[in-house]
């Protein structure tokens, strides 16, 4: 008698404790939702880091809120003289490979082997920055994500991209390096300053309009979740029916459909994305302001911008075109900057991603709420039509200069 493995067919499986991946090509990885990780009595991170050696990484900030707590953290869990623990630079301006270097002499210092683990504790720069160094140091070595944002959570987090800002350019160096493990602990979203949080709800509404109406309606209902508390909607089960509450319905539901949508395309082989809504002309808007606007505030703009030409173009009717980008206004987020949204840079960021999706735009924008297109060559965009969009919002944020066209 011939015993048969169980076949586990490609995709995305959700349980009380997370998500599990596994894409057709073979990768596989987890995300792990667990509250107090940093509890010395929470065996996860532990656990994923398997009696190996440990340098842990976080920026100055993350070190003043919890540094303390990870310290005890390793001190009780891991054993004496297997780990280090290092404060690196924080912010897009440390985003280089300078700080790849660092890292990686750092870890050398340190004595980590090939069998090392590198722990990035932090938000989206620090993760990618320790995931790319874990890719190239001694040609590969694991690293886990305990993601400290909610831009963190919801995005860096359940990818698998690393990478820094070179040659001008946002993200143009970097490498596709799944976690070994990565952890979102909710509670962390407590010390989080509001602007970050409405920075985290730019990347969730991304895949609300694109993907979801019922999760795009309880932000219409609750615009301020995670800053305030929000009651349920009544669509959603109690806690005494299964419900976990508004904070972990988002969460878990802004998580799930970025890792079904990264799935079956996680190297990108295929470069129309939809998970690139918000991602055509926010890179050049950030990268133009020097970081002043921060990334999910471009991302709130390039959303705002994608949405006015998808109206100027037929694709999408005035009134959903409108519940859009009074979403974004709700959230707290810009939808225009007058030093960066000229008709002249955001002709330039098309053929930017013009260029870099291979010589086809694949601008990805709304034709409904919870439904998007492509747009897939400059062609299909004509003389005056992003001239007008960017003229409707324009007149809409009062022309003001600046992310604070909108009041925060």
């Amino acid at each position: 008698m011939t015993a048969h493995a169980a076949v586990v067919e490609p995709g995305v499986r959700g349980d009380d404790g997370g998500f599990t991946l596994l894409a057709p090509e073979g990768t596989s990885y987890r995300v792990d939702i667990a509250s107090e990780v940093l509890a010395p009595d929470n065996p996860l991170l532990a656990e994923y880091c398997e009696g190996r050696k440990v340098v842990a990484f976080l920026g100055p900030t993350v070190d003043r809120l919890h540094g303390e707590r990870l310290r005890r953290y390793l001190t009780a869990r891991l054993a004496p003289g297997s780990w280090d623990m290092v404060v690196i630079g924080g912010g897009e301006e440390h985003k280089t490979m300078e700080s790849v270097e660092e890292i990686c002499a750092r870890a050398k210092a340190a004595g980590l082997d090939r069998r090392g683990v590198m722990l990035a504790v932090g938000g989206g720069v620090t993760c990618d920055l320790v995931g790319f160094a874990a890719a190239i140091y001694c040609r590969g070595v694991r690293y886990i994500k305990v993601n400290t944002t909610l831009v963190g959570q919801v995005d860096v987090g359940v990818g698998v991209k690393t990478g820094v800002n070179a040659l001008g350019t946002k993200n143009m160096l970097g490498s596709y390096h799944p976690a070994h493990a990565s952890i979102n602990d909710p509670s962390f979203l407590r010390t989080l300053p509001e602007r970050q949080i409405r920075c985290g709800l730019g990347e969730i509404a991304k895949m609300a309009v694109i993907k979801d109406a019922r999760l795009f309606g309880a932000l219409e209902e609750c615009p301020d979740v995670f800053r305030r508390p929000c009651p349920d909607p009544s669509w959603l089960p109690t806690a005494e029916h299964g419900g976990r509450g508004l904070e972990d319905y988002v969460l878990r539901t802004s998580m799930e459909l970025m890792m079904e949508e990264l799935c079956p395309n996680l190297r990108e082989h295929d470069l129309a994305r939809l998970v690139d809504f918000g991602h055509t002309f926010g890179p050049v808007i950030e990268t133009a302001s020097d970081y002043r606007i921060a990334h999910g505030e471009s991302v709130a703009i390039d959303m705002a911008i994608s949405t006015q030409l998808a109206r100027v173009l037929g694709l999408i009717g005035a009134e959903d075109c409108e519940r859009v980008v009074r979403l974004i206004t709700a959230l707290g987020l810009p939808v225009h900057d007058a030093t960066t949204c000229t008709p002249e840079l955001m002709l330039q960021a098309l053929r930017a991603a013009w260029e870099r999706r291979g010589r086809r735009l694949h601008l990805v924008v709304p034709d409904g709420i919870g439904s998007a297109v492509f747009v897939d060559d400059l062609e299909d965009i004509p003389a005056g039509a992003l001239a007008e969009a960017l003229g409707a919002l324009a007149a809409r944020s009062g022309g003001l200069p600046g992310p604070l066209a909108v009041a925060h």
